[in-house]
């Protein structure tokens, strides 16, 4: 009995199945060499005679991957599974939420091609691709990025890139990037009361307040309280006199 495929791979088999690119149908021939590229996975098939293969799917472009990327950026969770290496399914939400779907949601999206003489498309050799692309899915998830634009290193230098710029997550916000003011970010600003700055006003409390909340002194002097002879103490170092 086999196992189960993991998500990814599953998720990538019912995609091409809802739009018909991929069948149920048994692959035909050896798939002897596949290179999977931005947009494109060119193939080739051998069952007695050599078949070259293609399929093509609609890679995002720069401005699109931007706003995957800074999407992502703002999900600190996924970032730190990214980083890790980790694909999360959480990532197809993503992409859904800037309107660039990850997986094709029609058969106009892809383009396929083979150079046998077969009518019917999918022919057997492309079945015979998709299924070492499933494969190739399962082994690394990251492999669905590529397809539409992003190998993994290039996702994960962008997302290193985006953090270190500390760019704003808002893009409305206009706030500079923690580097442009690392010279500037430790010192102080002027003095209150001093260079135009408006002087601190704390709450208004009387000088002397501090002699009430002290506990009474278990001594008198000349049959009066300590803190009463304290007290214009207390008030002539207020006025500074």
């Amino acid at each position: 009995m086999t196992e189960p495929l993991p998500w990814w791979p599953t998720r990538f088999i019912r995609a091409l199945t809802a739009i018909g690119v991929l069948l149920p149908a048994p692959g035909q021939g050896r798939v002897v060499s596949m290179e999977v590229g931005a947009g494109r996975v060119d193939a080739e098939v051998h069952d007695g005679r050599p078949h070259q293969v293609r399929i093509g799917l609609t890679a995002f472009g720069k401005a699109d991957w931007a706003a995957i990327t800074h999407a992502l950026a703002a999900k600190a969770s996924l970032t730190v599974l990214l980083l890790r290496g980790e694909l999360p399914r959480d990532v197809e939400q993503i992409f859904k939420a800037v309107r660039l779907p990850l997986f094709p949601s029609s058969a106009r999206e892809v383009s396929l091609d083979c150079t046998c003489p077969a009518v019917e498309v999918p022919c057997g050799h492309l079945n015979a691709v998709f299924t070492a692309l499933v494969a190739r899915v399962d082994a690394d998830p990251f492999t669905v990025l590529a397809l539409r634009g992003r190998t993994r290193e290039a996702l994960l230098e962008e997302l290193k890139n985006r953090l270190i710029s500390a760019e704003p997550l808002d893009p409305d916000d206009r706030s500079p990037a923690l580097t442009e003011v690392m010279d500037t970010f430790f010192e102080c600003g002027p003095a209150p009361g001093l260079g135009g700055a408006a002087p601190l006003h704390g709450p208004r409390t009387s000088v002397d307040a501090l002699l009430d909340q002290a506990p009474p002194f278990a001594i008198t002097v000349g049959g009066e309280k300590v803190a009463e002879l304290l007290r214009p103490v207390y008030r002539a170092l207020a006025d500074g006199s």
